[in-house]
């Protein structure tokens, strides 16, 4: 199927600044494709979770300046990917909009609750006790969900309810969030729009 087909919901994103150069190839109705380069491993593996529970296709590309922090590069593949999805939607029929899930990892377990609301904003109450998960800083992390959900539109609430293991409670977050996405940007019967103010935002 052609990527101008209509119906297809796809986007392909570039964004370059004296910071980081990244480009986000993204296929909702995919599932079976990731191609995740960002020179952070812990990251690239923690995205490709997200593109598997999400079932959609993903390719990222970024460089970024890794020789200061990882914070320019995490933060602005949140921004690329908030995009893409943003895009891709703008494509779509109704969706149903809301997504949630308790997901589990091993001891670890969070709340992933998302809002395709056209109002961005992050509800973050998650505690890591490493500074580093791999080449990832954990601080970090919070700045790719902020990035991603300012820029995607999208009211993210995430939450540890428990856990005591950071690699588990990060993955699951993920995947949580991978799930959430996928169940709130099925297409939907609803007539008309997702609010009953008549539209998203």
């Amino acid at each position: 199927m052609s990527k101008e087909a209509p119906g297809v919901r796809y986007a392909e994103i570039f964004r370059e600044t004296s910071e980081t150069r990244i480009q986000v190839v993204l296929d909702l109705d995919g599932g079976t494709r990731r191609d995740i380069t960002t020179g952070i491993g812990f990251f690239d593996h923690m995205l490709a979770q997200l593109a598997f529970h999400g079932q959609m296709d993903l390719g990222i590309s970024a460089e970024g300046d890794l020789h200061i922090d990882d914070h320019h590069t995490v933060e602005d593949v949140g921004i690329v990917l908030g995009n893409a999805l943003a895009q891709a939607l703008d494509q779509s029929d109704a969706i149903e909009r809301y997504g949630s899930n308790h997901t589990p990892m091993d001891e670890a377990l969070v709340l992933v609750a998302v809002d395709f609301s056209g109002r961005g904003g992050l509800y973050y109450d998650v505690g890591f006790t490493r500074d580093k998960i791999g080449d990832l800083s954990t601080e970090c992390i919070r700045e790719f969900f902020r990035a991603l959900a300012s820029h995607g539109g999208i009211t993210l609430h995430l939450r540890k309810v428990t856990g005591s293991n950071d690699h588990h409670i990060c993955e699951a977050l993920f995947k949580g969030l991978g799930q959430a996405v996928h169940q709130a940007t099925r297409r939907t019967d609803r007539r008309g729009a997702a609010s009953t103010k008549g539209s998203r935002d």
